[in-house]
């Protein structure tokens, strides 16, 4: 989640928070407010048999509830304080699939709800994504919009699509659809889109992060049938989709909130209290009980209430939203938003029940720390969290090596404390992490500046060139930003709209259109095909993905390491300094197994004698084979 939100709470705390549900407020073809049962569906066979039916309408908690199904019964039933709720659960761990019916009986009227749990099919689904893999980040809204038709939908608070920075612009997945080859040509073997379900905010909906429906896809973008459409066509080219998931909070808008089952739902008595944003606080082994309530308990912003994870029925409710997803469009695995603001021990809890439904599953969880030993304690089997408190989170995020690579790279190398040395000392350093192998590295993202903060950083191609070059061949699961292939510019100065600029060619209009590749500037063209040859090249590349790390200090202002798997080795020779380097090569006989390699980025055969020049800021990609 970003962290400038100042401006986007100005807009929005105003908004009313008093007014009845909006899910509420529908009407059925008979006139009488529409009956909201979340999920909707359901399957038979799931590893875990409990199933939460959570019904919305007025007074539907004073029905009696009795149920005409094959192998299905009633566990308990919940009345919340609101009786516009009531809560099933429903035990289902003998029940085929089949259509049953609950009958709801109110004032001496019966009402009857016909009820699917459907059989689970053997489509791509949960497949995991790990070190194999380029994931590929972008915001749906600021992609390419496939079409204009929905760009304002009727019925929705935010009536205006414009260019405007902080407005909807009208990407969608019809639109990421289309650009799914682009994508795979690229090298990309994994999507991960911003949050798309529905923001049904008054303003600045576009970003995704105020979730007012968890079980609707944005009309905006195409609903859920246009979701389930673009992960079957990701599939079909061998290609997987992460999906981004706000368990911390969600709009002020969304009918939980808006007409709330119980005040415990939310924190702090669903009153707005301000988060510190000192998530390190929660680890903090000196920390004070009330830095770290406030942490976890304290809304993100005024507009984006904090859910009560500690709840057993909000729990449930979040729960069974991520393994629906799963199970319903197919997804291959959750980024996790805010991960550290919610409480620790509810979202472990909530992995283990992910992983025990999907084993092959992945989850990443945002880590917003800027230093190493903070971002370890919230990965599974961290040794410095203690198995107490195990998060259970397999992924994490490695902020600390984003803010290197978009400093160091900015000096000169020396051969302790500048430039390159940096990264070799954060690397050195591994060791407190679980598992090096399961960390996110990424240049940057769409809450951070753009790995290049003005265009004249852009223009210097080495330095994207060496960035590129460490996020794709060190440990980790590499991600690229949109545009990252494009040379795109942009700092946190200018908004955050201006860091979610559109992709060239995915509106109307653009004059440059990457995906055709038409209207390219060189630097574009440059650095699309840099990042083209590197990312095909690591495609199915098992040295990397699986291979051992080996690196030396720095010597001559040079980074040496390899990758080593099952014979082969591959080897990274980087001049960090803005000056010719002779490097003899002794030291790092074990990492030049011959004496003949291909040189990944020019494609062409080099032989290794007692020493190797480098141009200043050169890179050798030595692949033995």
């Amino acid at each position: 989640m970003w962290h400038s939100l100042r401006l986007f709470t100005l807009f929005l705390s105003v908004v009313a928070l008093t007014s009845s549900s909006s899910a509420a407020s529908r009407r059925s073809k008979s006139g009488e407010p529409a009956l909201k049962v979340q999920p909707a569906f359901w399957w038979s066979d799931m590893h875990d048999a409990s199933l939460q039916l959570l019904l919305h309408a007025p007074e539907v908690g004073r029905s009696e509830v009795t149920l005409d199904a094959h192998g299905v019964s009633i566990d308990s039933i919940v009345r919340p304080t609101n009786t516009n709720y009531l809560l099933l659960y429903l035990q289902t761990r003998h029940a085929p699939a089949q259509t049953f019916s609950i009958h709801l009986r109110k004032d001496g009227k019966v009402k009857t709800l016909p009820y699917e749990l459907r059989q689970r099919d053997q489509k791509t689904r949960a497949q995991g994504f790990d070190a194999s893999d380029v994931v590929y980040l972008l915001m749906p809204d600021r992609f390419v919009n496939g079409d204009p038709s929905n760009d304002v939908v009727k019925g929705l608070k935010e009536q205006t699509a414009s260019q405007e920075p902080n407005a909807r612009h009208g990407g969608d997945l019809a639109g990421m659809t289309k650009a799914l080859d682009y994508l795979n040509d690229l090298g990309v073997t994994t999507v991960w889109p911003t949050p798309l379900q529905v923001n049904d905010m008054p303003s600045t909906s576009y970003h995704g992060y105020a979730i007012t429906d968890y079980y609707e896809i944005d009309p905006r973008f195409g609903g859920n049938e246009a979701y389930v459409r673009f992960i079957d066509e990701a599939h079909k080219r061998g290609m997987k989709v992460i999906q981004d998931m706000v368990f911390n909070h969600c709009g002020s808008e969304n009918f939980l909130f808006r007409d709330r089952p119980d005040d415990d739902w939310f924190n702090c008595g669903s009153r707005y209290v301000q988060t510190s944003y000192r998530i390190s606080a929660v680890t903090d082994i000196h920390g004070s009980e009330a830095d770290k309530t406030n942490a976890r308990d304290g809304w993100f912003v005024e507009v984006m209430p904090d859910l009560n994870q500690r709840n057993p029925h909000v729990w449930k409710y979040l729960t069974q939203n991520s393994i629906w997803w799963t199970e319903y469009a197919g997804i291959d695995g959750i980024r996790q938003d805010t991960y550290p603001y919610a409480d620790r021990q509810a979202m472990a809890r909530w992995n283990q029940a992910l992983l025990a439904e999907y084993p092959h599953f992945n989850i990443v969880g945002e880590t917003w720390l800027n230093h190493n030993v903070g971002v370890s304690q919230w990965q599974k089997g961290s040794k410095l969290a203690g198995q107490d408190n195990d998060s259970e989170l397999p992924t994490v995020m490695d902020f600390p090596l984003m803010g290197l690579l978009n400093s160091a790279l900015d000096e000169e190398t020396n051969d302790w404390d500048k430039g390159l040395a940096r990264i070799y000392e954060y690397i050195s350093q591994d060791a407190v992490y679980a598992d090096p192998t399961h960390l996110l590295t990424f240049l940057s993202n769409h809450d951070t500046d753009r790995f290049a903060r003005v265009p004249i950083q852009a223009s210097v191609t080495t330095r994207y060139r060496q960035a590129l070059t460490l996020l794709l061949t060190l440990r980790g699961i590499p991600q690229l930003y949109v545009g990252d292939e494009l040379a795109m510019a942009a700092n946190k100065g200018g908004g955050d709209g201006l860091l979610r600029a559109n992709f060239p060619g995915g509106f109307s209009g653009d004059t440059i259109n990457a995906l055709s590749g038409e209207g390219l500037t060189p630097l574009m063209r440059e650095t699309h095909d840099f990042t083209r040859r590197l990312l095909q090249w690591r495609r199915g590349n098992e040295a990397i993905s699986r291979g051992t790390l080996r690196h030396y200090a720095i010597n001559h202002g040079t980074y040496v390491y390899s990758r080593q798997a099952e014979g082969r080795t591959v080897t990274v020779i980087m001049n960090g300094t803005n000056h010719e380097v002779e490097l003899p090569l002794g030291r790092y006989a074990e990492v030049l197994p011959e004496s003949v390699a291909r040189e990944v980025i020019t494609d062409r055969t080099v032989s290794l004698g007692d020493t190797l020049r480098l141009a200043p800021r050169d890179i050798f990609i030595l692949d033995f084979q």
